[in-house]
């Protein structure tokens, strides 16, 4: 068996497969959630997900082949169209809708902490103007927690 496929064995009935996918290195450093040995294991690569690995998950279903996609259960189309940005916010925070009484509290918490330290501005000002938006939005975000250092507890 050549050295770049993957043997799976079915725990269940002992049948080993091997695999027909191609097994490739990546040219990419490894994620920071890498397992004990030191590696991150094996994932799977779709040149349409931009190197980005498929995953589990408890807040998003998507299945592409019959047009799903649901965040927390709920049908991307009923979010969209009865549903406010901070309501879908507070779903996938929370795990949940908010209630009329948590929206409010929610809708208060959000609105009362939109104002930005006028050291935010100057630091946007130090961009080049030709400068790429998602660079300026990262390094942005990430310049905040300096500003705001408390902000790291409330996760």
């Amino acid at each position: 068996m050549p050295d770049d496929t993957l043997t799976i064995t079915d725990n269940r009935t002992g049948q080993r497969i091997a695999s027909r996918l191609k097994m490739v290195r990546s040219r990419h450093e490894p994620p920071a959630d890498q397992d004990e040995s030191g590696g991150f294991g094996l994932m799977t690569y779709d040149p349409a997900f931009m190197n980005t690995a498929s995953c589990r998950s408890s807040i998003t279903y998507i299945d592409g082949d019959q047009g799903i996609l649901r965040y927390r259960g709920y049908p991307i189309e009923v979010l969209a169209e009865r549903c406010t940005f901070l309501e879908v916010a507070y779903l996938l925070l929370f795990g949940d809708l908010p209630t009329e009484a948590e929206l409010k509290g929610w809708v208060h918490d959000i609105t009362h902490h939109t104002m930005l330290h006028e050291s935010t501005k100057m630091f946007m000002e130090g961009f080049r103007y030709d400068g790429h938006p998602m660079g300026m939005f990262v390094s942005t975000v990430a310049a905040l927690s300096t500003v705001y250092p408390d902000a790291r507890q409330c996760a």
